[in-house]
């Protein structure tokens, strides 16, 4: 079976093209070359990612984008913790 770390590499990037490092307004979400997998294999030989999903969460503007445009719902947006979130003005 699949392991679930590879869950973004494997489905998001590999089925729908990893939409989040596109329709993130912040750039919180980005692939990296992951240095742990041995030079010479492939995703059917051993099962390994090639890439590995790097959450650049300090760059999140709380916008909600990941959690609407995300097919099956893969990213799972939540409340900041202590308010830490914009401060938005009164329109």
């Amino acid at each position: 079976g699949q392991r679930a770390d590879c869950v973004p590499e494997k489905i998001s990037m590999q089925v729908y093209g990893a939409p989040e490092i596109r329709f993130c307004p912040a750039g919180v979400y980005e692939y990296v070359d992951d240095d742990t997998v041995q030079k010479g294999t492939t995703k059917q030989d051993d099962g390994d990612c090639k890439k590995k999903l790097v959450i650049n969460a300090q760059n999140c503007i709380h916008c909600k984008c990941c959690s609407i445009k995300m097919p099956h719902e893969y990213i799972k947006w939540t409340v900041p913790e202590g308010g830490g979130g914009p401060q938005y003005q009164i329109m």
